[in-house]
């Protein structure tokens, strides 16, 4: 215990011997500190202190408020932002509810059967807007879908896929509430007097029953019209038309064809001029807008990977007429013929098709001083878009009505569409004479008439019946209360009834002309207010686009359709031939 108190004694006194040496230091430094400041780097700490004083950061001032510029461009993106959202928003629900439809019930057979014949733009337009649970509906058309028309020519150079502008009209019928009966048949006969319409199934594939009759009540015909020739020998043998899907289907091949048969080998000079010749006759929309689809498919696709056609390829444009585009303000038709004369498309007017032959056309040109000669033009493919022409059921049916007798072009109709001559056949589009233009713009307010007229018929029956009832009602009331009561049903129900049929005849409200002349230029004639307004440029394309988009049927077709020009932006058109 002893060592160990010695060991400790001998450890603890050097460890107080280095503090009291610390302690010592540590005094004199302070001293020495005090006596004489330290200098470091040249700066003494007094001075260091002062600007650290110095440099201490002020009391920050409150930021500047933002000025207020740009602030209309920052209201203007939100907007856009949120109006492409509630775009996409409301193309969702759309297309949700086209492949979601609801429930359909089976219509009451007492009631009225409807017989629609047709799936063009009169017969669609009425049955978008047609309650259908108001009659027994029966459509009748030999093709199941109905086609955008106005965009047609644009599948003849694959800008545009056909199935792009085809509705489906199991669809459209699968929206209504009660159920509509479809019969993909020609109606081949309309029997006036029984009150029958004979059709038949012209399909590759038949049943055993391959004719029949379809009774109606009210029938509405809508088959259109068929090509007119214009009983000149050879267009409808060497001619392609431009009607139907298939039409353009066929152009489409053709184009094609001719071009790979003039690239054949040794193939003659003038014979691959010829080949590469395309000619088109009739110049109003359609024949312009055609002419355009096929010079913008030349510039940008063919001689692009055909280079070798790039000297001989030509469009001709033949109207009979004075100038292009009849229906156009003078100022337009100028500008369309100033820019098909920049894309090298020659128009040919005053010009006449006498004849057609597989290589050739006869006609007959009206020079300016008055005289006419005949003149020959080769071509390759010969697109005929002109004409309309009455279809054989309508012309049956004609021939059974006496008032018809001086009607030459389709269906003489009343202010309300009806048939002269009925009491029950209404006609819309292409099929009736009305006066005015048979464009699908008019066909379209027709059949929306119809809807509106159909509908409110509905309605002034079912007011009818209520009526006989209430006023058998009134005849058994035995007292004065139920019978006062009954009363004022009964004048409610009259008031109800005359403002049920205050329904005017069909005016039609002209909303404008559009048509594309190509190198991505349109023109626009357009009704505003009490008057016209005319523009043409790459302004009024982009607003012919957005027109005809907006004009498509449903959602599914707008979809397709703008897909169908990025994909031809990006990957430019098809140039192989099916």
């Amino acid at each position: 215990m002893a060592g160990t108190t010695l060991a400790m004694r001998s450890l603890v006194s050097p460890i107080m011997r280095l503090s009291s040496v610390s302690r010592s230091t540590l005094t004199t430094t302070s001293q020495a500190l005090r006596s004489k400041p330290l200098r470091s780097n040249g700066l003494s700490i007094a001075r260091v202190a002062r600007r650290g004083y110095a440099d201490a950061a002020p009391t920050p001032s409150p930021a500047p408020k933002p000025k207020k510029r740009f602030r209309a461009l920052r209201w203007a993106w939100r907007l856009t932002w949120l109006s492409a959202l509630g775009l996409i928003g409301a193309t969702a629900y759309s297309i949700y509810d086209l492949r979601h439809p609801e429930e359909q019930y089976e219509p009451d057979p007492t009631k009225k059967t409807l017989v629609i014949l047709g799936t063009g733009w009169g017969s669609v337009s009425l049955l978008k807007k047609l309650d259908t649970e108001n009659y027994n509906v029966v459509v009748v058309s030999p093709r199941n879908y109905f086609l955008f028309t106005p965009l047609l020519p644009s599948c003849t150079t694959g800008l545009i896929e056909h199935r792009s502008i085809m509705e489906p009209i199991r669809n459209i019928l699968r929206q209504k509430k009660a159920t509509v009966k479809f019969y993909e048949a020609e109606a081949t006969k309309i029997d006036y007097e029984k009150r029958v319409v004979l059709i038949s199934d012209d399909s590759e594939i038949k049943g055993d029953i391959s004719h029949t009759e379809v009774p109606f009540d009210m029938l509405v015909i809508g088959v259109g019209a068929e090509n007119a020739t214009f009983g000149i020998q050879g267009v409808r043998e060497h001619s392609c038309f431009l009607k139907e899907v298939t039409d353009a289907q066929n152009i489409r091949k053709r184009i094609m064809d001719c071009v790979e048969t003039a690239m054949f080998k040794d193939q003659t000079p003038d014979e691959v001029k010829r080949l590469l010749h395309m000619v088109v006759v009739g110049g109003g929309p359609t024949g312009v807008e055609f002419a355009g689809e096929l010079q913008d498919f030349f510039n940008d696709d063919l001689k692009k990977w055909i280079p070798e056609i790039q000297d001989n390829f030509h469009v001709t444009l033949v109207e009979a007429l004075p100038n292009v585009l009849p229906m156009f303000s003078k100022q337009l038709i100028d500008y369309t013929e100033s820019t098909f004369k920049e894309e090298e498309i020659t128009i040919r007017t005053k010009t006449m098709v006498k004849k057609v032959t597989d290589k050739y056309i006869e006609a007959e040109v009206t020079n300016p001083d008055g005289s006419k000669s005949l003149e020959t033009i080769p071509y390759g493919l010969l697109v005929w878009a002109t004409g309309n022409a009455v279809r054989p059921v309508v012309r049956d049916l004609m021939s059974q009505l006496p008032a018809q007798a001086n009607s030459r072009r389709g269906l003489a109709v009343n202010e309300y569409l009806v048939v002269n001559g009925t009491e029950n056949i209404w006609a819309v589009g292409d099929c009736a004479i009305t006066n005015y233009a048979p464009t699908a713009q008019v066909a379209g307010q027709e059949g929306a008439f119809l809807a509106r007229l159909f509908n409110t018929m509905a309605k002034t029956d079912t007011i009818e019946k209520e009526l006989q009832t209430l006023s058998n009602e009134q005849s058994l009331a035995k007292t004065d209360e139920d019978r006062n009561r009954v009363f004022d049903e009964i004048r409610e129900r009259q008031k109800q009834l005359r403002r049920t049929k205050q329904i005017g005849p069909f005016q039609y409200s002209h909303q404008g002309s559009l048509a594309y002349i190509g190198k991505e230029r349109a023109v626009a004639d357009i009704s505003w207010l009490s008057g016209n307004i005319a523009s043409g440029g790459t302004l009024t394309y982009l607003f012919w686009r957005s027109a005809y988009l907006s004009m498509c049927f449903s959602s599914r077709n707008r979809v397709l359709v703008a897909v169908d020009w990025i994909k031809a932006r990006l990957f430019g058109r098809d140039v192989s031939r099916e």
